[in-house]
């Protein structure tokens, strides 16, 4: 039956591909079978975790020459963020940055269900104890943005990630986080406007639900941090014992600046840096 199964599906997609023909979203070559995210497997295949050597709060790249001497990067050892530490399934990059915006930009909601993915594997990653199950807490969108958007990229994130974590150890806690303030884009500020932009903009409507709890602040993409900070500031405020931030993706501020030095060490030409993360 199985085997029927399988040359049927296979029949169906030739058919579609024949007959309904269209192109992977992201590397544009013809797409063989029929699915609901138009994104070739081969791309999908390629969306792999990080494999850097990072700052133990964080998550940014940490220069081999630093690792001697702290696990912290520069700007966590001069104040040290509200969240404990922060994990992210690899940079923003690449095909994981263009899936991600034809995610949250092209409304391709179908995307979610592979990010959701890569967001869990994340978490996974490093144990969080607790005796009561983690609190996944998307960052709230305003009311003005998500009726936009329709949705809030990083609730969907987050309620397909606890599809693959195990559900003993998870919750969502979705809605008590609130955006009451509408925020100006943060591009082109700097990081002190960055910090008085967000402030104030959260607010935890039931404190008793976080108090002594432990929470995970789910997003898509990890920037400079300064949202998530202040929003762990605020579930700290409320009570949480302790708070993790999680991303399906992050900006490493350092890469451009590592990358080229480690070509030039392996004898490549620094250009091989462009070349390599060219979308």
């Amino acid at each position: 039956m199985d085997a029927s199964r399988r040359s049927l599906r296979t029949l169906l997609d030739s058919f579609a591909a024949l007959v309904f023909p269209s192109d992977c979203r992201i590397c544009g070559n013809p797409l063989l079978r029929l699915a609901r995210l138009p994104v070739c497997d081969q791309c999908l295949s390629s969306l792999l975790p990080a494999d850097v050597i990072a700052c133990s709060v964080c998550g940014e790249i940490l220069a081999p020459a630093a690792v001697e001497f702290s696990s912290l990067c520069g700007l966590c050892q001069r104040a040290h963020p509200r969240f404990d530490f922060a994990v992210s399934f690899s940079g923003y990059d690449g095909k994981l940055r263009r899936l991600l915006h034809l995610f949250k930009y092209e409304q391709l909601r179908p995307a979610a269900n592979v990010l959701g993915r890569k967001l869990a594997e994340a978490i996974a990653r490093r144990e969080i104890a607790d005796s009561q199950p983690l609190l996944l807490v998307p960052v709230p969108l305003h009311r003005s943005k998500r009726r936009q958007r329709g949705f809030n990229q990083s609730e969907l994130l987050a309620r397909i990630a606890l599809r693959h974590l195990e559900r003993s150890k998870f919750a969502l806690h979705a809605g008590n986080l609130r955006r009451v303030r509408a925020t100006v884009s943060q591009t082109g500020l700097t990081r002190h406007q960055r910090r008085e932009n967000v402030r104030g903009a959260f607010v935890v409507s039931a404190p008793e639900r976080v108090r002594d709890r432990s929470v995970i602040v789910v997003d898509d993409v990890y920037t400079t941090g300064t949202t998530l900070n202040e929003c762990a500031r605020v579930l700290r405020a409320a009570g949480a014992k302790h708070v993790v931030v999680a991303t399906v993706a992050r900006v490493y501020r350092s890469v451009a600046e590592i990358a080229p030095a480690k070509l030039q060490q392996e004898g490549k030409p620094a250009g091989a840096w462009q070349a390599a993360t060219a979308e």
